[in-house]
């Protein structure tokens, strides 16, 4: 499944697990909307959650946007692909650390692949950064859960049960 972001570079370059991602080829930066190929989008303003039901349209790309949490709501992208909001999930990175729904784009590579069925593709891109295999570890149960879902509306009723907590 091949990895691409379509990158604002709003973020410290420091922090940034997109352009870390890159420099190890194991995703592709884009700087505009029309260069972002079609695929699954990983949007957080989705309608729908992502689910195993996905599988087949991330086939041609998975797409994570990359931008600062300020920005995101009021930034209006236009790529084309199917959108979807990743379901519940505890950031494990040290700037978000155990923050709920605030994952920075390696995190949320990470869970969509563990949702898609591709686990080993995860773990390898979480291998590049110290605190990776913790993300997976904090997650375990619910990505384990959702992984085993047949489609959107059985995440979302997942997801609730962690949200009512």
């Amino acid at each position: 499944m091949d990895l691409h972001v379509r990158y604002e570079g709003d973020d410290d370059p420091e922090k940034c697990t997109a352009r870390k991602l890159a420099r190890f080829d194991l995703a592709e930066l884009h700087r505009s909307d029309r260069a972002t190929p079609y695929g699954v989008v990983l949007n957080p303003h989705a309608e729908r959650a992502l689910s195993p039901a996905d599988r087949e349209a991330a086939e041609h790309a998975l797409v994570a946007l990359d931008c600062s949490w300020e920005s995101a709501g009021e930034k209006q992208f236009t790529i084309d692909g199917d959108h979807r909001a990743l379901p519940y999930l505890v950031a494990a990175n040290p700037v978000n650390f155990g923050q709920p729904m605030e994952l920075n784009t390696v995190e949320a590579f990470a869970a969509a692949l563990v949702i898609l069925g591709e686990k080993d593709h995860a773990e390898e891109i979480l291998s590049k950064f110290t605190w990776g295999e913790t993300f997976l570890e904090l997650n375990e149960e619910p990505l384990r859960r959702y992984s085993a879902c047949a489609d959107s509306s059985e995440i979302v009723e997942i997801q609730q049960e962690y949200l009512d907590r």
